[in-house]
């Protein structure tokens, strides 16, 4: 019975899983572009068995395409509704968490080069001391997860809790010397959050990030909350079929990977930070100018976002992996576009998919 249902469910997603929802924007004047850049996502869902995937594009403050693909729950034959469905945005909600930091230096309450016990002082000295800055731009010392660390689904109650999985470690290397991606050091930074703002983290984020930026779909992705609208989250077995994704409790990890939005959300904080509307030019520069070891190389990341240079293209932006949900955001100041990929499985690889999807739009604007 259990095989028949197999076959019964994928037999159905390969049948309509690829059309997307009513609720979608198509400017005309990108009608050939949109046209491919469907035909590409389309492609890209049926070869990867991907569940449902939401894209869009804004140029000039203006969202030109915006679809939906496939199933936000596949039991209940839910679509995906473009800019509705809510997805697991993974690594993205570090550049979320900078937004916070930003907001805390122009109001004086935060210096980036301050040691991070003159925020948090709970948090044990290492051998060396370690700044705001290097934690942001992963240059810290600070780890990342170990061995099943990714799949915790211990609830943890505050931010302060969260920190004792790591927070007795050693560092990696003395601050500077290397970069080492580390979602605890975004951990480690909600806490300086809390410091300096004297709020909890998860208050100061949706008092005065996602509600000045009007980002209305935006949470912490809490399993005991009811959240409408919210995907179901998937992955791909051993045998190519599709899944239930693991119980995770991301509750350890808000500022580094803990955040669930939408296309549209995500659109307006691309724009927010092309058009300076939040934190003004100088510390927009700060946060997405790429930091330097200490040999003087550049790392390709500043505070919370990596730097894209791609040929003629430049911008910056970050991916996101999630269980059950990867993300791709990257934004293009000169063009003034930002592009937005949410999924709800774990094992999307995007590839060259996006990079050739934006291409079209410049070439076409």
């Amino acid at each position: 019975m259990r095989s028949y249902f197999n076959i019964l469910i994928i037999a159905l997603f390969l049948a309509i899983g690829t059309k997307s929802t009513s609720q979608n924007i198509k400017h005309p004047k990108y009608e050939a572009a949109i046209f491919e850049a469907h035909r590409i996502i389309d492609s890209l869902q049926q070869k990867q068995h991907i569940p449902g995937i939401d894209i869009a594009i804004s140029i000039n403050g203006t969202m030109i395409w915006s679809e939906g693909f496939g199933f936000a729950d596949l039991e209940h034959l839910t679509p995906v509704k473009s800019g509705t469905t809510l997805f697991r945005i993974g690594s993205v909600s570090k550049p979320l968490t900078a937004l916070a930091l930003g907001k805390l230096m122009e109001a004086d309450k935060l210096n980036l080069d301050a040691t991070i016990q003159t925020y948090v002082p709970y948090f044990p000295e290492k051998k060396h001391p370690i700044t705001v800055r290097q934690i942001a731009g992963h240059i810290a010392g600070i780890r990342h997860y170990r061995n099943k660390e990714y799949l915790l689904a211990k609830k943890y109650n505050t931010v302060k809790s969260g920190l004792t999985i790591f927070e007795n470690d050693s560092l990696l290397f003395a601050p500077g010397d290397r970069f080492s991606y580390s979602s605890y050091g975004f951990n480690l930074l909600s806490a300086a959050v809390e410091g300096a703002s004297g709020n909890s983290f998860l208050d100061f984020m949706q008092q005065e990030v996602y509600s000045k930026l009007d980002m209305t779909a935006t949470f912490a992705d809490k399993n005991e909350s009811i959240i409408l609208n919210r995907s179901s989250f998937y992955q791909i077995d051993s045998l190519n079929k599709i899944q239930n994704a693991t119980y995770v409790d991301n509750s350890y990890k808000w500022a580094g990977g803990g955040f669930i939005s939408t296309t549209h959300d995500l659109i307006k904080f691309g724009n927010a930070m092309i058009e300076a509307q939040f934190l003004s030019k100088k510390t927009i520069k700060e946060l997405t100018t790429s930091q330097k070891l200490t040999n003087g190389k550049k790392t390709g990341y500043g505070i919370g976002w990596g730097i894209i240079k791609k040929k003629k293209l430049k911008g910056f932006g970050h991916n996101g992996g999630s269980v059950g949900g990867i993300t791709k955001f990257d934004i293009y100041p000169k063009e003034q576009l930002v592009v937005v990929a949410l999924s709800n499985s774990s094992n999307v690889d995007y590839g060259d998919v996006i990079d050739r999807i934006v291409t079209l739009f410049i070439k076409t604007n």
